[in-house]
């Protein structure tokens, strides 16, 4: 068993289609959490080949592209210091500031890396003991972990010239958010799997039961994600709201509890800001005091950089599901990959991102939304 091929069958696929149009007999709106579950959905076509009153709307499940614009401008700032080594994973490279990328401090002469691994850095750290090392912390529970070793090993290194740019966030607060709008559409959510890998999913019952929706945890390919649509339609009809694990071959109920572990020994649940939905309580990670000494925000003296989103780019708005991509103006426009206004754009998860690159135009409209 590969855990690929068999997930991608389409004979399976149509056997599922086939049992999602039999099972729904009134209009219902689900969003997908997860950005790359949006680009599953938008390459394989699933989303036009549901029955027409089954509405998928994209959430904020991109953690590049819900980044805060103060956050990257901060980690601008710090980059293009001269003693500094930033490291970063590829996708934050392009993601614009409020006047430049990282791709732009580094063609300035800032030294700008990409690597692979938070420990990459921590390397990086060791084999330079006259330069700074700051690497950029982005991602939700999936990638926490893993950012939370390095620290924890630096700090068992002594590394005095590593620290981190932290700017992990949480997914059940940004569901939460979402619910609690007063124009909130959304009646049911499909789960972010490698999410609920770490951190299982016991805590997505009790939004569950205060919302009155059903949450199914969903993987990532095409049956994955027809499988946890099913089961989602089938508590929607008959009136259930539960969670559910689709993504069993991965997931389990508690989730991953070493990794769980060590998040809880270097981080803290903090408010973030978050792009698109402004600060949500409770809803981002921070290092703990006995870890300051590498908080690279404190390090640089960056903490009181702002910034202002451009009113032309509405990726707010896509973030949290109120319009589609290509509803945005400046959709194709002003905003393209090559000169992007807003992380999704540019993201590899980014909802816009999916529309551009599989030429998605506007089509259907959700009743009581903006989007089609």
């Amino acid at each position: 068993m590969k855990y690929v091929d068999e997930y991608r069958d389409v004979h399976l696929a149509e056997r599922l289609l086939d049992q999602i149009r039999r099972t729904v007999t009134r209009p219902w709106t689900i969003m997908e959490v997860c950005g790359g579950q949006t680009h599953t959905l938008i390459r394989s076509g699933i989303d036009r080949l549901v029955p027409e009153g089954l509405r998928l709307v994209h959430g904020p499940g991109c953690p590049v592209c819900v980044t805060s614009l103060e956050q990257i401008d901060r980690a601008l700032a710090i980059a293009a210091q001269p003693r500094v080594i930033f490291c970063s994973f590829g996708d934050m490279l392009r993601v614009p500031g409020t006047s430049r990328d990282l791709l732009q401090v580094r063609a300035e002469g800032g030294d700008v890396r990409i690597v692979y691994s938070p420990l990459d850095a921590v390397r990086i750290a060791r084999e330079h003991p006259n330069r700074e090392v700051v690497f950029f912390a982005v991602g939700f529970e999936t990638t926490a972990p893993a950012t939370a070793l390095a620290v924890w090993q630096a700090k068992r290194l002594a590394l005095r010239n590593f620290s981190m740019l932290v700017a992990h966030v949480l997914v059940p607060p940004a569901m939460e958010a979402i619910l609690g709008t007063r124009t909130n559409r959304i009646q049911a959510f499909l789960a972010a799997g490698h999410v609920c890998t770490v951190m299982g999913y016991e805590d997505y019952r009790t939004l569950a039961e205060r919302y009155r929706v059903p949450i199914v945890v969903t993987g990532f390919e095409p049956v994955d994600l027809l499988e946890g649509i099913l089961m989602t339609v089938r508590q929607l009809e008959s009136g259930r709201y539960e969670v559910e694990n689709q993504y069993a071959r991965s997931v389990r109920r508690e989730g991953n509890l070493p990794a769980r572990n060590i998040l809880a020994d270097v981080y803290e649940v903090c408010d973030r800001p978050w792009r698109g939905l402004g600060i949500l309580p409770r809803s981002g990670l921070c290092l703990r005091p006995a870890y300051h000494d590498f908080d690279a925000e404190r390090r640089f003296s960056v903490e009181s950089v702002t910034a202002v989103e451009p009113a032309e780019c509405r990726s707010g708005e896509v973030l949290q599901g109120l319009i589609r991509p290509d509803q945005c103006a400046a959709f194709g426009t002003l905003c393209t990959p090559d000169h992007p206004l807003g992380a999704p754009m540019v993201s590899s998860e980014g909802a816009c991102a999916a529309y551009w690159k599989y030429g998605r135009s506007q089509d259907r409209t959700i009743p009581g939304t903006s989007m089609r």
